[in-house]
This record gives C-alpha cells, sequence and structure tokens, in this order.
C-alpha cells in the first residue's frame, strides 16, 4: 500500500489557554506498530482521542483510509460532520484505554459481544463463535461466563482488547493499556498486545513500557509540549537518540 492508513497533517488543540497539540503531522503505515512516548502531559494522549475523534481538533486535520474523519468538505467550506456520521467512522479503529471500562454486570462473553450486537446489527450466534474465539485468542478461554468483579485488572484489559477487536477495527489505539495495572499482571497484557502486532494489526501505542517498545515497535515518537521532538527506529530513538530532550527523557525513565 503506498498510502498511510492514518495520515495526520498540522494538527493543533487547545484545552483553554494550554496547548495540548501543536501542528503535529504524523504518517502510520498498515501494518505499522507505532509506539509513542514522552511524560504525562506531552500530548500522546490527546493525540489518540484526536485520532478516535472523542477529542475534536482545532485546525489541521486526520484522514483515515483516505477518509477525512469529522468534517466533510463541501464548495471549498469544512462541516462538521453528525454524531451518527462519526460514530460510523469510529468502528475502524478499536480503542483500549488505561481503565477497562466494561460493563460490570456482563459477563466477559456479554462485554464482547455488545458492540458487534447493537452497534454492527450483527446476529448474536454468529458474534458469539468469534467471541469465544477471541477469549481463546486473549488466554482467557475458561472465564467467558465470569463477571469483570471476579476477574483481575489484567484479565479485565485482556478482555477489553478482545472486546475492541470483535468490532474488527483496520487500527488498533492503546492509550497506556498496562498503568493502571499491578506489576505482576503487566506481563499477560503486553504479551497479548505483542501476539496481535505479529498478527499484522496496525496499532498505535502510548507507552511507558519502553521495553515492549524496544521488541515489538516498527517506530518510536517521542513527544514533548504537544509536539513531536524526535521519530525513528526504536533502536535509533531508544538506543542512540539524536535530541537532548529525547536524551534527558531516558536517562531520567531508564
Amino acid at each position: 500500500m503506498t498510502k498511510p492508513l492514518v495520515a495526520i497533517r498540522s494538527v493543533s488543540k487547545h484545552f483553554g489557554e494550554f496547548q495540548a497539540l501543536k501542528t503535529v503531522s504524523l504518517d502510520v503505515w498498515p501494518g505499522e506498530v507505532m509506539c509513542l512516548i514522552g511524560a504525562s502531559g506531552s500530548g500522546k494522549t490527546t493525540l489518540l482521542r484526536c485520532v478516535n475523534q472523542l477529542t475534536t481538533i482545532d485546525s489541521g486535520g486526520i484522514w483515515l483510509d483516505g477518509e477525512l474523519l469529522g468534517v466533510r468538505e463541501e464548495g471549498g467550506r469544512l462541516y462538521r460532520l453528525t454524531e451518527r456520521q462519526i460514530a460510523q467512522q469510529r468502528l475502524k479503529t478499536g480503542m483500549v484505554f488505561q481503565r477497562f471500562n466494561l460493563f460490570p454486570h456482563k459477563t466477559a462473553l456479554e462485554n464482547i459481544i455488545e458492540g458487534p450486537v447493537q452497534v454492527q446489527g450483527r446476529k448474536s450466534d454468529e458474534v458469539r463463535s468469534e467471541a469465544i474465539e477471541l477469549l481463546r485468542r486473549v488466554g482467557l478461554a475458561t472465564k467467558a461466563d465470569s463477571y469483570p468483579a471476579q476477574l483481575s485488572g489484567g484479565q479485565q484489559q485482556r478482555v477489553a482488547i478482545a472486546r475492541a477487536l470483535a468490532m474488527k477495527p483496520m487500527l488498533m489505539l492503546f492509550d497506556e493499556p498496562t498503568s493502571a495495572l499491578d506489576p505482576e499482571l503487566v506481563g499477560e497484557v503486553l504479551a497479548v498486545m505483542k501476539e496481535l502486532a505479529q498478527s499484522g494489526m496496525t496499532m498505535m501505542v502510548v507507552t511507558h513500557e519502553l521495553g515492549f517498545a524496544r521488541e515489538v515497535a516498527d517506530r518510536v515518537v517521542y513527544m514533548d509540549q504537544g509536539a513531536i521532538v524526535e521519530s525513528g527506529s526504536a533502536l535509533d530513538v531508544l538506543g542512540a537518540p539524536r535530541e537532548a530532550r529525547t536524551k534527558a527523557f531516558l536517562s531520567a525513565v531508564i
């Protein structure tokens, strides 16, 4: 494919006086695993939320699979899409958050089935067999009938990943998916993400897990104060960074 799956062009975002993103431009290619690193408040999560249209950009544009997100152009002017149209665009992405956001009154299996049936209007029986396979894929085949309160944090996050995959997205977004987990549970979630990366899924991952980035990322992007400071292979950015700000960040966290 000669076009990026995600094309981010000169995107800016303010929250009041604070500028969270400063004319950010970035391409994500099909099958690429991109890890976004940087200190808290550097703009990583905001960028992810803009791609998923949970946060509205102030200027610039984001294209997913060649489609401009959030707006349509007509007669040289831009018009914001309806919430229904935006929700339709959002189906192309799956997002996994720091907190698991599972329905507490539904089992693991029911949590996974909910989206495809209610949002996509698919048949329950068909989705059920796919959901069981997804639970097997994330190592939770025996937990189909368990409720979130009966699962560990790591297990809940793996259900959340399976739930996102059930919508058959072309892009997976991960916002620090292990930051709310106890240290001993981090590995089981990262293992699922590694398998997903190896399967060819396009992924944008905000993470503090530099070992994961070093092992899995095709590209590492270091952000600071709402801007991209450095971008390149994991070997280059994590092993031999060029920019002083990148070096200072890595020396503080490694």
